[in-house]
């Protein structure tokens, strides 16, 4: 149960703090009052980052140099301070109960679900966005999962910079790459293993809102491969194999002959969003058995996106675990829901 957040020079909040009392809080505001953001800092103490940036500088107020998130869950003190400067690269510091931590060992005391209308969007924009999805979700139940993404990361990007380092001057230097290409392999595998786990789980799980089927389309990463695209690789400055360019293709199928079809292809705009709610509404059952808890639902203004039948299905989770909800219009909610839940209006970063 997150208890209270507090929040100082984060983005438009200059001074603010939330308390929730009950296990349902709906949070009202205009588009520009800032729920977003505060939908953002809950997430920040989630799992260290951002849904919105890769840039910690922009999370800091205009004009100020310290950014301060502070939560309170019913076992721990969370605390996260963002220190920027002119020219000076964003410095995050996580503290628990007081004590500094390193992200991955930050990013799992405060389990959550979010689901924005970005997330709506899952099946039918950019492969980046799918792998998002599976890293929000692995990243908070398997620590290792967390590592191996940091290792994974930093690895690419060195030998990113080393291929276009080659593109630019015509010369690649093989030794330098071995060191680069073995931590690529070792945590990409990892990875891909984690990844493949976790689409066979929403492959066998019940589905009582829209049937599908995942395929992985995965990138797997070896010595092999890697000298398969090696000169093609120099080309184009960028390594071209990996769980980095891993995707998922949803498949529907046909009631007449059970053929599948790509839902993103195939399916109406409504059959794309049930997908995705059903994905959703798994992700918190595979959080639940992972770490043996429900986990926060964040919901970020998604029922001004959806038609009354889908706000109906997300109204059903809402009771089953502690939810954050924001939204434009209380009108939204259900009547038989506001009488048990706190009611917080926000505007322009104040409560």
């Amino acid at each position: 149960m997150l208890k209270s957040i507090s929040l100082q020079n984060f983005r438009n909040y200059k001074k603010a703090e939330f308390n929730f009392k009950k296990s349902t809080t709906l949070i009202i505001g205009k588009n520009t009052a800032g729920k977003t953001n505060f939908i953002e800092s809950i997430y920040l103490l989630t799992t260290g980052k951002s849904f919105k940036t890769d840039k910690d500088d922009q999370i800091v107020a205009f004009g100020e140099d310290v950014a301060r998130i502070k939560g309170k869950t019913d076992e721990a003190d969370l605390e996260i301070v963002i220190g920027t400067g002119e020219n000076v690269r964003a410095v995050k510091k996580f503290l628990v109960n007081g004590v500094a931590k390193r992200r991955v060992d930050f990013a799992e005391h405060l389990p959550a679900v979010l689901f924005s209308p970005e997330d709506l969007d899952i099946i039918v924009l950019s492969p980046g966005l799918r792998r998002r999805f599976l890293d929000e979700v692995l990243e908070q139940t398997d620590k290792s999962y967390r590592l191996a993404l940091s290792s994974y990361t930093k690895a690419l990007r060195q030998r990113n910079a080393l291929l276009n380092l080659a593109k630019e001057t015509g010369r690649r230097s093989d030794k330098q790459f071995e060191y680069w290409d073995n931590i690529l392999i070792e945590n990409g595998n990892l990875l891909t293993q984690k990844r493949e786990n976790f689409i066979n789980f929403l492959n066998a799980e019940p589905k009582e809102v829209f049937a599908f089927a995942i395929t992985y389309d995965k990138s797997t990463i070896s010595k092999e491969r890697l000298l398969q695209y090696k000169d093609a690789e120099v080309g184009a400055g960028v390594t071209l194999v990996g769980p980095h360019r891993d995707d998922f293709l949803t498949n529907m199928f046909n009631p007449d002959d059970s053929t599948a079809h790509d839902v993103k292809f195939f399916g109406s705009r409504g059959q794309q969003r049930l997908a995705v709610l059903q994905m959703k509404i798994l992700e918190l059952i595979f959080v639940e058995k992972a770490l043996g808890s429900r986990p926060l639902l964040l919901l970020d203004d998604v029922f001004s996106e959806l038609d009354s039948g889908h706000i109906e299905l997300v109204l059903d989770e809402i009771p089953k675990q502690q939810t954050i909800i924001t939204t434009t219009h209380r009108e939204f909610i259900d009547k038989r829901f506001l009488k048990d839940i706190d009611i917080i209006e926000i505007e322009d970063g104040k409560v």
